[in-house]
């Protein structure tokens, strides 16, 4: 169809080819140079100490459990709306997720179901910045604080996200980002690890690359010096090349967000007088990255919607379904429907639109007018 409207593009091009063939000059192609200036940059633009490149955000949420010791029979508390990702890599150190709900109007994780979620055995709480909004920090930090938890904020959707004069990976004791392709900044796959902590940057770093107290850049870039291990770490780092592609990106970050924000607001004008269409909103006081635009439909008819707007050449997805639903997460810790009944609700309800910086105004006209169709043939 020829005026198909696709789920997403990204931006990438001449700035980032000139990236990639300074270092395609160098001999330095894995990590090095350009991967450590684009980790201060990108601290600097989140306003954290620390940023440790990787190559993508389920790798950092998996060393953030490493460098924090948290492992066998010990529980994270998290949230089932999310990307299999965050409770995945709880279970990929041995720890155990705990689920609780979310909230109604945003689909992040609920504060007050938390604190009675607490035991003896809980060592973290993961929340998730769902589509792009900030979960209450402040009211999680206290709550971390009160009974000395850590905090690793899963920040795939949030880079831009701010409140109250903290920004995404702000309040955390150790923030998870990611460079997918649908995401505001990519190089394909890769992802960050920030915290304002030293000592933990410092094990993160090592983690990255096996457990080795040098890289590559570290050992050819002067005098030879000898390495040694002293941490069981992975391959995760992120080389020079995908760095390359990402840092021109942080030169439009912000005017790429200003122009999401643009399109969410025309969607959100559109569709929040149209019958049978909900949307999740953005709290006062709170900057939403606009990673991602979900409707809700009636459950009974969403699958329907999906294929409807699909023959109408518009490029949808499902963010998510709940992950206590998935049938390894039902088959191994006998989750049930109806146990976390608002994440249910939104994983049976959510549709997400195209939403990205080069989406155009006639598209955009495209999307609406498809989504009004459906919803009233659909009534």
């Amino acid at each position: 169809m020829s005026n198909k409207v696709d789920f997403f593009r990204h931006d990438l091009g001449e700035a980032e080819l000139s990236m990639i063939r300074e270092v395609l000059q160098t001999p330095m192609l894995t990590t090095g140079k350009v991967t450590r200036e684009f980790e201060d940059r990108f601290a600097a633009y989140l306003g954290v100490e620390h940023a440790i490149g990787c190559m993508s955000a389920t790798a950092a949420l998996q060393l953030a459990y490493l460098a924090l010791d948290i492992g066998e029979g010990d529980e994270v508390i998290t949230t089932p709306m999310s990307f299999i990702a965050t409770s995945n890599a709880i279970l990929h150190v041995g720890a155990t997720p705990v689920f609780v709900d979310v909230e109604a109007d945003t689909g992040n994780i609920d504060p007050a179901a938390i604190e009675a979620a607490i035991t003896d055995r809980t060592r973290a709480i993961a929340p998730v910045h769902l589509y792009g909004q900030l979960c209450d920090m402040r009211e999680i930090a206290r709550i971390a604080t009160k009974h000395g938890l850590a905090i690793i904020e899963d920040c795939a959707h949030s880079l831009e996200a701010s409140q109250d004069g903290y920004r995404s990976g702000n309040l955390g004791t150790i923030g998870a980002f990611s460079f997918y392709p649908t995401k505001s900044m990519t190089c394909g796959e890769g992802g960050c690890i920030t915290t304002h902590d030293a000592d933990l940057a410092s094990k993160l770093q090592q983690l990255t690359l096996h457990g080795m107290t040098k890289g590559a850049g570290d050992r050819y870039g002067s005098k030879y010096e000898h390495w040694d291990m002293d941490l069981l770490g992975y391959k995760a780092n992120l080389s020079n090349l995908l760095a390359a592609m990402l840092l021109p990106q942080l030169d439009r970050i912000d005017a790429n967000r200003q122009r999401r924000e643009e399109i969410s607001r025309r969607y959100e004008q559109a569709f929040v007088s149209l019958d049978g269409v909900d949307f999740p909103r953005v709290r006062s006081g709170r900057t939403s990255a606009r990673h991602l635009f979900s409707i809700w439909v009636d459950a009974s008819q969403r699958d329907n919607y999906l294929a409807a707007l699909q023959e109408e050449g518009i490029g949808v997805a499902v963010n998510y379904r709940a992950i206590h639903l998935m049938r390894y997460y039902k088959e191994r810790f006998g989750y049930k429907a109806g146990m976390f009944p608002e994440a249910e609700r939104i994983g049976a309800s959510t549709i997400t639109l195209p939403l990205f910086a080069l989406l155009p105004d006639p598209q955009v006209d495209q999307v609406i007018d498809a989504v009004s169709r459906v919803a009233k043939r659909l009534q």
